[in-house]
């Protein structure tokens, strides 16, 4: 279900979002009705909010949709929270005041391990990185072309620089030859994952990686709210030791953080 401030949402509102495409969202893992990082996805959407509408978001009133939204829920989905401003279409942008409204949907978290990526990449740079937006058609365009291709996935790589960034919908993280945790220093979108790990494990540092220099590194993992920490096998034609030592060490350090229990009693 579809649901805006706890009532389903309408034809015309969902309508409105397909049309126009004007928005931003996040992703959160909810396990039992608690949530890790629930505070950096509360962060991104007031700092979305601001960039793409200018307006100050009624943290509590979205906390309560979510709250709504989570409780008496048992076991684990991936909830997505979606604002946009129902009343805005192509020939009124801009030219009225936003009063975005939070979309939420939910689907079922996949159980399981998921297998090992094997990624291709692509000179490509995502509009507006910095914000998560719902203008996913490059990236997913990107993601069917490498399935097409024989593999599960795509990473960019910076047209200009031809450094790496990140995946269609992930952040990449490589460990070096000294087990080191390098995150590329780009353009991207800073995952909540990415964040909580960096909190909660040491030996973390942040740089560029060339193209040429993905070939040297040890080992390489996706992550981002849905998946945790996902090895990757292949870049291309370099491969990668999945059950690497400090991939293991970063699940663990990732399935330990606690996560925020947003269900009514919650606190």
């Amino acid at each position: 279900m579809a649901t805006i401030h706890g009532i389903e949402a309408t034809t015309a509102e969902l309508k409105a979002l397909a049309m126009t495409g004007y928005g931003h969202f996040t992703s959160m893992h909810v396990e039992d009705g608690a949530v890790r990082g629930f505070d950096l996805h509360l962060e991104r959407l007031v700092g979305n909010a601001k960039a793409v509408f200018g307006v100050d978001l009624d943290e509590d009133a979205v906390i309560a949709d979510i709250r709504e939204a989570v409780t008496g829920s048992s076991g684990s989905c991936t909830l997505r929270v979606t604002m946009f401003d129902p009343a805005i279409n192509l020939g009124n942008i801009g030219a009225v005041t936003p009063r975005p409204v939070p979309l939420i949907t939910s689907r079922p978290s996949g159980g399981g391990t998921l297998p090992p990526l094997r990624v291709k990449t692509i000179a490509f740079q995502r509009d507006t990185p910095e914000v998560k937006h719902v203008g996913l058609f490059s990236s997913l365009h990107h993601r069917v072309a490498a399935k097409k291709s024989g593999f599960d996935d795509v990473l960019f790589v910076d047209p200009v620089t031809t450094n790496v960034s990140e995946g269609s919908t992930w952040n990449i993280g490589f460990i070096d030859a000294d087990g080191t945790v390098i995150w590329p220093d780009a353009a991207v979108l800073p995952g909540v994952t990415m964040s909580l790990l960096r909190r909660a494990d040491g030996g973390h540092a942040r740089h560029t990686v060339a193209l040429d220099q993905v070939g040297r590194m040890r080992a390489a993992f996706a992550t981002n709210a849905s998946i945790g920490v996902r090895p990757i096998s292949v870049i291309d034609g370099h491969g990668f030791d999945s059950n690497d030592s400090k991939i293991v060490e970063l699940q663990r350090a990732y399935a330990a953080i606690p996560g925020r229990r947003v269900g009514h009693g919650g606190s």
